[in-house]
């Protein structure tokens, strides 16, 4: 399957004197993890992502995009999908913009990383367990943790999103996009956030209920779970302990075979 069997087309897209305001309410307002850059010629120059809206430390309203593009390589309808979800993983990005040609950079769409995901051969997907490819180091939260404690971490340690515990147990996650629907008017800088908004819990804004699997459980059962409730992430737990957490990009790699 090809690349321009499943972009999407006529993407939503900013130009690099875009406000920056307008595209993280683009981003928002739409759940979408980056839209394509075009300069002043509509040739494609990058993209903006959900991560970079949350490193604006600026609250100016007339700060542009253009100090915020990311660069990352194009592609053609042409490309095979499982290409370029390697490229994707190789360059750290779960979005590549397409276009009409390497030369001629115009953009014709977009293919993300998710929609590759949707469409694995699940007769195809190794037979291993979740233990063997989760991250066993896991950062969680607690609920009542200040809001602006879990942005900072997702800046710093590009966290997409962390489990939520209270008293050794999960209850929830809380996710870039939770921060970016929550915390809207809040400006990074602790000194521009309204005062209430610091002191903020993460109760406020995670997001219930908590999908989970077990160390045993296979990768194929873990793809099944998150297709059908389209999560991006799913804590692993033995008993009632979390002992690991397992992404979108891991079970790519594993059904890549990387």
């Amino acid at each position: 399957m090809l690349v321009g069997d499943i972009m999407s087309r006529d993407p939503l897209y900013v130009e690099d004197s875009t406000f920056l305001t307008k595209a993280r309410q683009m981003i928002r307002d739409n759940h979408v993890r980056g839209l394509p850059v075009l300069n002043s010629k509509g040739m494609v120059i990058g993209i903006v992502t959900n991560q970079d809206m949350l490193r604006i430390t600026s609250t100016k309203s007339n700060v542009t995009v253009s100090g915020y593009v990311v660069a990352v390589p194009v592609v053609t309808g042409l490309m095979d999908i499982l290409e370029a979800a390697r490229l994707m993983l190789r360059e750290k990005t779960t979005l590549l913009p397409v276009v009409e040609s390497l030369e001629k950079p115009r953009l014709v769409g977009v293919v993300s990383l998710l929609d590759i995901f949707k469409r694995i051969d699940l007769g195809a997907v190794p037979d291993k367990r979740v233990s063997e490819i989760m991250t066993t180091e896991v950062v969680t939260t607690r609920p009542d943790d200040p809001i602006t404690r879990i942005w900072d971490l997702m800046v710093e340690k590009d966290y997409t999103g962390l489990p939520v515990a209270k008293d050794g147990k999960l209850i929830g996650m809380i996710t870039r996009f939770d921060l970016l629907k929550g915390t809207a008017r809040i400006g990074k800088e602790s000194d521009k956030r309204p005062r209430d908004s610091v002191q903020t819990p993460v109760e406020k804004f995670m997001s219930s209920p908590l999908y989970f699997v077990a160390p045993e459980d296979g990768v194929k059962k873990t793809i099944e779970l998150m297709l059908k409730h389209d999560v991006g992430r799913i804590s692993v737990v033995d008993g009632e302990n979390l002992v690991g957490i397992v992404d979108r990009n891991d079970l790519m790699k594993c059904y890549l075979g990387d």
